[in-house]
């Protein structure tokens, strides 16, 4: 049976505004979203300008060279991950440090600094725990971490920190928490890890060592690569 034409026109306004309203709906929930979208916030740092911030010699420290550095495993995107990726081995009269420091200033939750505790292993590695411990700074204290690398042909004694936006995330679980909680606030955070390590068996020795050399690095680094090291 047709329905009377009066019926189907007080029925067409009905159906138009619940469309409306629909569409209204739809397209403030995409404007929100749209607004929400996490943005970076640190631009890039063109490669061979941070290889020229890292200081080649300071205090009875100086670069004798770059190999003998373990390197986090390649991968898919190891490009997007190392947007710059320094490595260099420093010489004193008392000791040899290797070091590394890797940026990138896009941490967006999929694109993520590597730690050490997976770049040692995939390299034949064993660790023993990882220990927390502080970096003391002029004016500062940075979270930092220390363990131990036994390899088929050598020891090695590692300490790192990783800054991630203003967080220096410990574990995988903080930093995946660093990343979620910048995007929340709608921001994509930059990231950065810096590793110092040498060869040797006593763990004391070696952290004590480590901890000097990486506190007269930073204080004798630029105001710009210190502006990347510290929050």
């Amino acid at each position: 049976m047709t329905e009377s034409p009066s019926l189907q026109d007080r029925r067409s306004p009905l159906i138009s505004r619940r469309h409306v309203l629909i569409g209204g709906a739809l397209a403030a929930a995409s404007a929100v979203a749209i607004a929400r979208q996490p943005t970076s916030v640190v631009p890039a740092v063109p490669e061979k300008a941070f290889e020229k911030l890292v200081p080649k010699q300071f205090g009875s420290w100086r670069v004798v060279g770059s190999s003998g550095v373990v390197l986090p495993p390649p991968d898919a995107l190891s490009d997007r991950l190392y947007d710059n990726l320094v490595t260099r081995v420093y010489e004193s009269p008392e000791a040899s440090v290797m070091l590394l420091l890797a940026y990138n200033n896009l941490q967006d939750g999929v694109v993520q600094v590597h730690r050490p505790e997976v770049c040692y292993p995939v390299g034949g590695f064993e660790l023993s725990s990882t220990v927390n411990v502080p970096l003391v700074l002029p004016g500062a204290q940075i979270p930092a971490s220390f363990f131990t690398a036994e390899g088929p042909d050598r020891v090695e004694q590692v300490l790192y920190f990783t800054r991630l936006g203003t967080a220096y995330p410990r574990s995988w679980g903080e930093q995946r928490w660093a990343v979620a909680k910048a995007n929340l606030d709608g921001r994509i955070p930059d990231g950065v890890m810096m590793r110092v390590s040498l060869l040797g068996r006593d763990p004391a020795a070696a952290l004590e060592t480590l901890s000097q050399f990486s506190t007269e690095f930073i204080a004798a680094s630029p105001q710009a690569l210190q502006k990347l090291l510290l929050v």
